[in-house]
Formats: C-alpha cells, structure tokens, sequence
C-alpha cells in the first residue's frame, strides 16, 4: 500500500474499530509509514491493558480514541464514515474484517494447517473449530471450503453473545444489544460484521441491521457448522483442563475455541481418528492476571510485549455519538 501510495502521491485513512487484538496488530503493521495514517477506535473497558498499551504506546502516525461503549458502537461509527459522503476526501480504508483485504489472507492458514497435519488419505476430511466473535476467521475458513478444501465441519464458538447459535438452532436471527461482556473480551460482538457474509454464501439476505429478506438454506448450514456457546466459567475450567492434561496453554479465546471442540467430539459420533484442528487467537501473556488467577502463574512474554509496560501511553475519549465523531475527524484530518 505505501508504494502504490508512494507512486500515485497518494494518502491514505486506515479507519478501524477493534475488540481487542485487531487494533494492536493494524496499529503496528501501517507504523511509521509516510503516506498512511491510522485510526484506531475500542470498547475503553472491554479489552485488557495490555492489548491497549500494544495501541497506545505507538504515537506517531497511529492515532487511538477510546469510547465508553461496546465494540458495535465503534464498529457502527466506523461504517457510518465510510457511507458520509461529507467524508470523501479523507480517503478511507479499513483493515478489520470489514474489509474483504483481511478475509482473503485467512484462509491461507485454513490451507496451510490441513498440509502440515494431514494423514495423506485422498478422502480425509478436516474439522476446525473457530473461537468467534466478528466472525471473519470464520468467514475465512467458509471461503477456504467454496474453494476446495475438504472440511468435513466447522465448530463456531462463540462466547456468551449467543446470537449465532441461537440462529442456527432456531433459523431466526436476532442481534445482542448491548453486547454481553465476557473474559474473551475479543469476542463480545452483540451484531458481527460478517454474518451477512455468512448468510448470503448460504443464499440468503440480510441487511446491516440484522434483517433478513431471504433465508439461508438452514439446512446446509446446520450441516456445515457447529455452533455452540461457551460461557465464562466453562472458558476458565477449559483453560486449566488443557494445561493440566495435555500442557497446553491457552488464553480465553482459545479456551473457547477447544471447549468448543470438546462439546462437538461429546455430541457427534466422531471417528477417534479424525482429524481436528481448534484456532488459537492472541497470546496468553495478554492476559495475564486470568492466567495467573486460573494457574498461577505469569504466563512468558514473547518479544513483542516485552518493556510494553514501561511506555507511555496516548489516546483520546469520545462519547458514542456519530456526530462528535465526523467532528473530531474532520478537525484531525485535513
């Protein structure tokens, strides 16, 4: 993006909202570029301070606001800018899942996993259990199946916001608002993004507001996916039976991610020899007071988090309104 920026004389708005972990990796993949400026909006008391300080400690061209909301309420004022035509000379973009730019590369992992863990039968079949909360891992693995892959079933684990599971058992879709506040606190999406995505791969309709004018083919999605809520209690007693048994740690997205797993290898008749794959989202040194209240223990800080703690942090408040947002932006970005 900066040499085709570079080349055309170019600038760009990287407009995001995130849930916890997007942000962070958005923020330092586009710091320090020339032509690219970035904006980064979170829920200020649903993600960890960690995940935050991997936000706030940047400075330069990464600018962060906090909002005293939920992550739909930053998602919803980042697609209003993107609709204001108001806002047309800022040059917009997106790197959450918004974007389609972000699904594309996710399904590679789809790909790359099943390669390194098959058993080299021709008619072996994979099952991934995807810890969900925006659902655009997700929507990554569904693109990966419409493309060829040989998944055989899809857990979709989602935290206590229940609105997907509830959905696939019922065939009626109804939105969490507001969002409820979990320890996997990436996932707390009360209307994710991509569902709509979702339901037009299946043949159906549904607009930004959780209407759907055209059914899915429910039945092909109950065949296709899996889905199942895992609440916070469940999360924490998984995190200490995988390290207890098998030295496996995990942090509370992963955690829904295998208890997911777990439940469908309990209801399914699943052959002992299949082949299961569960998605691993963040670190756990991002979460380290739950780790350490569950095992404890501090969990080991890779390079990336290391010395966060010392650094000075920046970032700005704005109330949920859209208002004071196209203020703000039109006063910050010329």
């Amino acid at each position: 993006m900066q040499y085709f920026l570079n080349r055309n004389k170019g600038k760009l708005l990287i407009l995001t909202a995130t849930s916890g972990d997007t942000g962070s990796a958005i923020a330092n993949a586009f710091y320090g570029l020339d032509n690219v400026e970035v904006l980064v909006l979170f829920p200020e008391k649903e993600v960890t301070a960690r995940q935050r300080k991997q936000m706030t400690t940047l400075g330069k061209n990464v600018s962060i606001v906090a909002l005293d909301g939920k992550f739909d309420d930053c998602q919803a004022l980042v697609k209003q800018a993107f609709g204001d035509s108001d806002l047309d000379y800022l040059n917009l973009s997106s790197a959450n899942s918004i974007n389609i730019g972000r699904l594309i590369p996710q399904t590679m992992y789809y790909f790359y996993s099943f390669a390194q863990l098959r058993s080299g039968d021709l008619d072996e079949q994979v099952v991934f259990s995807v810890p969900s909360g925006n659902f655009g891992d997700l929507c990554g693995g569904l693109i990966a199946k419409n493309m060829g892959l040989p998944v055989k079933k899809f857990v979709v684990a989602t935290n206590e916001n229940d609105e997907y599971p509830r959905f696939v058992k019922s065939g009626f879709y109804e939105k969490l608002v507001p969002s409820r506040n979990c320890i996997s606190s990436a996932m707390n999406v009360g209307h994710p993004s991509n569902i709509p995505r979702l339901v037009q791969l299946y043949g159906g309709n549904m607009d930004e507001n959780g209407a759907i004018s055209n059914a899915p083919d429910m039945d092909l999605i109950r065949k296709d996916m899996y889905a199942v809520s895992v609440n916070d209690a469940d999360t924490e007693a998984m995190i200490n039976d995988a390290y207890k048994k098998h030295g496996l740690l995990l942090e509370p997205h992963g955690s829904v991610g295998w208890a997911g797993l777990q439940a469908y290898l309990q209801d399914e008749d699943v052959n002992k020899e299949q082949l299961c794959i569960s998605l691993e989202t963040a670190h756990p040194a991002k979460f380290p007071e739950k780790i350490r209240e569950i095992l404890s223990f501090d969990p080991e800080l890779p390079p990336s988090l290391q010395g966060l703690e010392e650094k000075e942090e920046s970032y700005q408040h704005l109330p949920t309104g859209y208002q004071a947002f196209k203020e703000f932006l039109k006063n910050n970005y010329k």
